[in-house]
This record gives C-alpha cells, sequence and structure tokens, in this order.
C-alpha cells in the first residue's frame, strides 16, 4: 500500500444509524480509519452527498450489500491519501469523486479505482460531492437499459430530485427533449431553468395528458419513474409506441395493475434496477462512459452541480429531515474540514 507523505490518523469521525427510525437515530461515531484493499483507493473525505437511498438504508429498508460497510453514504468527493496494491490510474494527492456501496458518511473512505472521477475543472468538492450517485444512476437507466438516443423525448418523474436535476441537464446536453413533472409552481421554474422543454406540476394537471398535448398525441419515447404504484400504468398510456419505461424507486409503492395487452400490442419495454450491490467492474464501465460522455459537457458549462443546501457531518440528522421533507431543489450534501 502506498500512503501519503503525512500520517494517517488511527480513527476518523463518522455517522451511524443506532437502530432503524426517524432521523433521531442518526448519531456521530468514531471508527477506524479504513485500509484500501487490493484495487482500492482511500479518500480524505472533503463532501459527501446525501441520497434518497440513505434514508431508506435509515429506515431499516435497505441494507448495505455483502461486504459493504455500514457506514451510510453512498458519495463522496476529495484527495486521495493511500492506493491499494494494483489501484490504477490514481495517484497520491489526486481529486476525485467517487461512487460506493457505503461509507460515505466518514472523514476517511476506501473506495475501489474504478468507481472514481476526476474532480471536474473548476468544480468544488462539495459540488463534485453531489454527482455521483445520480449521475451514475442516469447513465444506466436512461442510456444504458432505456437506449435513449438523441431526437427522442424523455419524461422524468420528480424533475427537481437530485436525479431529476441530473437527467433533465444530461439528456438536453446529449441531444434529447426533456419532460418533468414536479409539485410545485416553484419546482416547475428551477427545472425550466436547467433546461427542461416542459414541466407539469403534477398536483394540478394529468401528465398523461400534458404529455400526450405537447406531443401531438404520440407519448414520449423514455419515462424515468421514481414514483411507480399507480403513476405505472399512466406511464404505459404517456409512452410512445417502442416506449420504454425505466423504474428505478417506488415512493408510490411496489404494486401496480398493468395491462399487457397494451404493452404487447405497443412494443413496450419495462424495466427496473438498483445500482448499490452491482459489481465493481459494472460500476467502473459506467464511470468510463461518465467521463466520456458526460464529463466533457461539465467542462463546457452545458452541465452544472445543482445543490440546496449543505450542512456539515455532525448535522446529518438535519439533512436527512430536509431530504424527507421533499423541500430542496437538487441536492444536499456533507461538509467536511479537508
Amino acid at each position: 500500500m502506498t500512503l501519503a507523505d503525512a500520517p494517517l490518523p488511527a480513527e476518523m469521525d463518522c455517522i451511524l444509524f443506532d437502530g432503524a427510525g426517524s432521523p433521531d437515530v442518526i448519531t456521530s461515531a468514531r471508527r477506524d480509519v479504513p485500509q484500501p484493499a487490493p484495487g482500492e483507493v482511500l479518500i480524505k473525505v472533503a463532501a459527501a452527498g446525501v441520497n434518497r437511498p440513505d434514508v431508506l438504508q435509515r429506515k431499516g429498508q435497505y441494507a448495505p450489500p455483502p461486504g459493504a460497510s455500514d457506514i451510510p453514504g453512498l458519495e463522496v468527493a476529495g484527495t486521495v491519501v493511500a492506493l491499494g496494491e494494483g489501484a490504477a490510474r490514481w495517484k497520491i494527492g489526486d481529486k476525485v469523486c467517487a461512487l460506493m456501496a457505503g461509507g460515505g458518511y466518514a472523514a476517511y473512505a476506501a473506495v475501489p479505482a474504478g468507481q472514481c472521477l476526476p474532480v471536474p475543472e473548476g468544480m468544488s468538492f462539495t459540488e463534485a460531492a453531489s454527482l455521483p450517485e445520480t449521475f451514475f444512476t442516469v447513465w444506466t437507466n436512461v442510456f444504458d437499459r432505456s437506449a435513449l438516443k438523441p431526437g427522442e423525448s424523455l419524461l422524468v418523474h420528480g424533475g427537481s430530485s437530485g436525479i431529476g436535476v441530473a437527467a433533465i441537464q444530461m439528456a438536453k446536453a446529449l441531444g434529447s427533449k426533456v419532460f418533468v413533472t414536479a409539485g410545485s409552481a416553484e419546482k416547475c421554474a428551477a427545472c425550466l431553468a436547467l433546461g427542461a422543454d416542459l414541466a407539469i406540476n403534477y398536483r394540478e394537471e394529468d401528465f398523461v395528458g400534458a404529455v400526450k398535448a405537447a406531443t401531438d398525441g404520440r407519448g414520449v419515447d423514455v419515462i424515468l419513474d421514481m414514483v411507480a404504484g399507480d403513476y405505472i400504468p399512466r406511464d404505459l398510456d404517456a409512452l410512445a409506441d417502442d416506449g420504454r419505461l425505466s423504474l428505478l424507486a417506488f415512493l408510490g409503492g411496489s404494486k401496480a395493475a398493468v395491462n399487457f395487452a397494451q404493452v404487447m400490442r405497443r412494443r413496450l419495454s419495462i424495466s427496473g434496477s438498483t445500482l448499490r450491490a452491482r459489481p465493481t467492474a459494472f460500476k467502473a464501465a459506467i464511470a468510463a462512459a461518465l467521463e466520456e460522455h458526460i464529463w466533457p459537457e461539465i467542462a463546457a458549462g452545458r452541465i452544472k452541480a445543482v445543490i440546496d443546501r449543505t450542512f456539515p457531518l455532525a448535522a446529518a440528522a438535519e439533512a436527512h429531515k430536509l431530504m424527507e421533507s421533499s423541500g430542496h431543489v437538487g441536492k444536499i450534501v456533507l461538509t467536511l474540514d479537508a
């Protein structure tokens, strides 16, 4: 293992969940600094993103995969301070952001080298920490699994969420038309400012009718849905023939009644996925695709980090309360002294 010139501490600050439940179970703790395994890098964390799966883990509904840290947190940004044997590409002192299966709410995090990306030029660590979880998720669901192509259209439910603001910008930058749903006029305006072609306030307007009206009755090519439940049959109605529905959460419930005759007759595709437990090689391939296709768009200023609020690591409970309130637009990030 290759270490930074300055000795590393034996212990670090981190956040743990004292059982399952409300944000009150979030507690500050001390843990040993992890050692990078072969193929991993150790990052001194400057910022860590907060995501909906962190809330589900806190509630006992989304356990870490086998072998992953029980410390929550799926994305970080910071400085490489140690290299495990065979860790390719990176060197001590490199500024990176990274996707991880757990361990982000901590002062140090060990991450597979292939799941790291360079901090985009001109971005702060706080901004960079807001990218990996949502960008990896959008890429694999929208561009890999659903094969959204330039000139096609995308409907994103929850357009003002972290996933939503990433999907709007990525799809627009790569040449697609983007429609979104959001729950207030302010959130709709934020989505339009990011480049969405149409923002539908789902509290006031039926998204199926709005999408059909905007597409001359055709529907959209791809839908990214975090709601599921009774949205699913409506999603199918809003899809164009040969359309693709991608499910990545089920905030509205995990069951739905589906007319499969419509699916067959109109050649519709329904897929779902989770990313956290996928193999390192799978995530590394997404990282490579993002660096090739999306990082240049960030460098050109066509995609930016969208951060609603930051909190110090010790205030992780307040960050979770904001996440659960859905009162934010974009990402919530925890910051550390670095």
